[in-house]
């Protein structure tokens, strides 16, 4: 069994849930690595991790691995499929922040990670990405020019809406009057969409969503699309430049500029413990069947 370890948000209790799981994946004989600057942070108060491997983003993993393990929230899975990219390693999150639709593990119970994975506990569930090109060069986006959750682009520099004229396939679907818009996986329909209005969408389902942000155009609503469709945008404004983010990266883009939202060629593999599903995952997160009456 060979395991990375990966964390982006280092609190001080997070090095004793990393000490838990790392017991139980020893006791499984596991080939243990971590991730170069996580690795750096535990040395700090467990010593004995400076035996352990480390890679980078771009060296020191590859398709043997058997497990990515993510310490953090959303945002550190989000930061995690950047060093897996399409290598297809499995992702499991162990929920160290607040809400954490994608890393759904409890760190409380970080044992169970090792113990139902071993038990066969498990099944593997592929998430689809998308994926930024343009008919400009972006540097920011060169290497990492794919998002799991979403692609936005959004205002910069003003508090006036910006237009971004919007194609489907080559053709004309609208002109969004809005503060931005997003382009949705499944994954990331419980992320920024959600909170613009957007509809939650089962993982598996073949769809993106576009979800207007604070429009102007009040008849203007979230659209489910087949992620076979090819989006293009191009943003019109008061200001020189607007924002693109893929998930957690962001780019200043001068306006006029043509921008291809598409599928992306490769998908993210998740680990989906049968402990800790997604529809439990959304009935846990979004209170429902609950009675909250007084």
């Amino acid at each position: 069994m060979k395991v990375a370890l990966y964390g982006q948000t280092y609190q001080e209790t997070t090095s004793d849930f990393v000490e838990e799981l790392l017991e139980e994946l020893q006791s499984v004989s596991a080939d243990i690595s971590i991730e170069k600057n996580f690795h750096a942070f535990l040395s700090n108060n467990h010593p004995g991790i400076k035996d352990f491997r480390t890679f980078t983003a771009f060296e020191g993993l590859d398709s043997s691995y058997d497990m990515f393990v993510s310490f953090g929230g959303d945002g550190s899975i989000l930061r995690a499929t950047t060093y897996v990219r399409d290598l297809g390693i499995p992702i499991v999150g162990v929920n160290t922040g607040r809400l954490g639709f994608l890393s759904t593990f409890k760190k409380e119970d970080v044992r169970k990670v090792v113990q139902e994975f071993v038990k066969g506990d498990y099944h593997i569930v592929e998430r689809s990405l998308v994926k930024v090109s343009s008919n400009s060069n972006i540097p920011e986006f060169e290497d990492l020019n794919f998002a799991l959750n979403e692609v936005t682009v959004s205002r910069k520099d003003t508090t006036s809406m910006i237009t971004i004229e919007t194609y489907l396939d080559g053709e004309y679907l609208t002109s969004y009057w809005a503060d931005g818009l997003i382009v949705s996986t499944p994954t990331g329909s419980t992320g920024y969409s959600l909170s613009c209005g957007g509809p939650v969408i089962i993982p598996t389902a073949k769809s993106l969503v576009l979800t207007p942000i604070a429009p102007h155009n009040l008849n203007a609503r979230p659209l489910v699309i087949s992620d076979e469709t090819v989006i293009r945008l191009k943003v019109s404004g008061r200001e020189e430049h607007h924002l693109i983010s893929l998930d957690s990266r962001i780019a200043s883009v001068e306006n006029g500029t043509e921008i291809t939202v598409e599928k992306a060629g490769f998908t993210v593999k998740m680990i989906e413990y049968t402990s800790e599903s997604f529809l439990k995952t959304l009935r846990n997160k979004l209170l429902w069947g609950e009675d909250r009456r007084n």
